[in-house]
């Protein structure tokens, strides 16, 4: 069995609720309300900044030319190709590039960003493939199964963000960061391969977390007096 096999059994019942999520459910089927998608867009979008430095940290930790450039065309694809998708919908609700990059971060977008660069520093390159992992599969995982939902692909609001990922282009990234797990969990003792897994089921809730983030609009439990 290859390494992303058990990890997908492991977390299998964790990515089944996604399709279930109110919030994922809404872009499916076009009834979400857009206060929520523009509140997820403009914190998945700092969220993606925060991302693309954990491919930045696995780039630097690769010890390998082939590790090296997957990770390096990881960081491209993320800040063009899906940062792209991002900027195209903050011009379709009028907000400027500046406003989605001063956006504040919310709780669940810190703890979640927090957790992935802490365990990228912590070990080698592997742990920074763990964590990266979840979320670029789970979005080609629900972007492929929204598409077989009637009319999600042709929605006029939501039917790009489905497209996008369910797309050739972001399944060839999702695939890549799947083959580098596997390859990088070859011959591995149990102990490491179970730390490589609690990262990925970890990541894996936490993108739960997000989708009900951006479902409730949470920021933090209690707002602060600011002059």
């Amino acid at each position: 069995m290859l390494f992303s096999e058990r990890l997908f059994n492991a977390v299998e019942p964790v990515w089944n609720s996604y399709l279930e999520h109110p919030f994922v459910k809404g872009i499916g089927e076009g009834t979400l309300d857009k206060e929520k998608f523009v509140h997820y867009m403009k914190q998945d979008y700092v969220y993606l900044i925060e991302y693309s430095r954990v491919f930045a940290i696995g780039s630097t930790k690769a010890n390998d030319l082939k590790t090296m450039t997957i990770f390096a065309n990881l960081l491209h694809g993320t800040m063009n190709f899906e940062m792209d998708l991002h900027r195209q919908y903050a011009e379709k609700f009028g907000i400027t590039k500046e406003e989605l990059e001063a956006t504040e971060p919310s709780a669940t977008m810190t703890s979640y960003t927090s957790y992935m660069l802490s365990q990228a520093q912590l070990g080698g390159v592997e742990n920074t493939i763990a964590a990266v992992l979840a979320c670029a599969w789970s979005y080609n995982w629900i972007g492929k199964n929204l598409a077989t939902w009637p009319g999600a692909t042709t929605h006029e609001l939501y039917g790009d963000w489905v497209k996008t990922y369910a797309s050739d282009e972001f399944t060839s990234l999702a695939e890549d960061c799947i083959d580098l797990i596997n390859e990088h969990a070859k011959d591995k003792p149990e102990h490491e391969l179970k730390k490589l897994e609690g990262i990925f089921v970890k990541t894996s809730y936490f993108e739960y977390m997000f989708w009900d983030m951006a479902e409730n609009l949470s920021m933090w439990p209690v707002k602060v007096l600011t002059k």
